[in-house]
């Protein structure tokens, strides 16, 4: 079995990339400080996927449409502050995240399949000789079974969780952790519902460990937050905080459960998810691309983000009489 405080208290190199878009890097960061404590050097990253507040755009941008960023490998990007969309200026939370480190964050295309990305991902792994990758989630979608009646962003995370498994299984790729950061806190799976598809992964041997918050990785959290646009990765630090009850968020439309629990980061073996409770990221395994991710959750009942933006944008553009 994987043991998540092994890897990450020997690491002195994490890669702790944030795979739901938007501000899945905040949460990223809580274990990056918590290996930087440790003696570490950690790179944070996440995905070319801002959410329609920030960028109206449907779905994540592609690796072409981004100015200011250093190549690393295919579809893998090194961004500083002034990383940005190239025809809207639209800054990236990764953007946000490096001026606020004053360091290079890492921002990978979404658009790929999860082939294309495990790809990248270990080229770039190579370029920045990280020892560690820690796919991290806020929330807990990621582990998704599809049917969750408050399900709303499983894309984005099946694709990213998927090409986790895939890397795992490449010869020479350093070692791999999932993680589950802020159970719950984006209203989307309940607190009750995370910790279930947990247990089954732990039922297939997956269960890595846990680790909290403590008072100065929280502080460095509060900065995060405070700079970059984040829901979910804020409800976590309330959780902290020690409030307790049930807060909204999305403009009213998600409830957040908050509880101590919402401040443990929980981590997994990537391959024992994915043949467990991560459903969704086990059937794009094989997608080509983004849009072909999103039609094999389509014929699994399942609606997803992408869906969402695109029926937004109609909707703006051609609004009901």
């Amino acid at each position: 079995m994987i043991d998540a405080d092994e890897l990450l208290s020997a690491s002195r190199r994490p890669l702790v990339l944030g795979i739901g878009g938007g501000g899945d890097v905040v949460g990223a960061l809580a274990t990056a400080e918590a290996c930087r404590a440790q003696g570490a050097a950690p790179i944070v990253g996440g995905v070319t996927w801002e959410r329609r507040p920030i960028d109206p755009a449907p779905g994540p941008r592609a690796e072409g449409e981004i100015e200011g960023a250093r190549r690393l490998a295919p579809g893998v990007l090194a961004a500083t502050g002034s990383t940005r969309v190239r025809d809207s200026g639209v800054l990236f939370a990764e953007s946000r995240m490096a001026e606020l480190l004053g360091e290079e964050t890492v921002l990978v295309d979404a658009t790929l399949g999860p082939s294309g990305l495990a790809e990248g991902i270990a080229a770039a792994a190579a370029e920045l000789r990280a020892d560690l990758i820690v796919f991290l989630d806020v929330g807990g979608d990621a582990l998704a079974h599809g049917d969750e009646p408050g399900l709303a962003s499983p894309l984005c995370d099946s694709i990213l969780l998927s090409a986790a498994a895939r890397l795992a299984d490449r010869d020479g790729a350093p070692p791999l952790l999932g993680a589950i950061f802020g159970v719950g806190c984006d209203g989307e799976l309940t607190v009750a519902e995370v910790l279930d598809r947990l247990a089954e992964v732990a039922a297939a041997g997956g269960f890595a460990g846990a680790r909290g918050l403590t008072p100065a990785v929280a502080a460095r959290l509060a900065q995060a937050v405070e700079a970059i646009p984040t829901e979910a990765s804020a409800q976590a630090l309330r959780c902290f905080q020690g409030v307790v009850g049930h807060a909204t968020i999305r403009q009213g439309r998600r409830t957040v459960e908050l509880s101590p629990v919402g401040a443990l980061t929980f981590y997994f073996d990537v391959r024992a998810a994915v043949g467990s409770a991560a459903r969704l990221a086990a059937a794009v395994t094989d997608a080509r691309d983004l849009d072909h991710a999103n039609e094999l959750l389509h014929a699994l009942g399942v609606r997803t983000e992408l869906d969402y933006e695109r029926d937004a944008l109609h909707t703006v553009r051609h609004p009901s009489n």
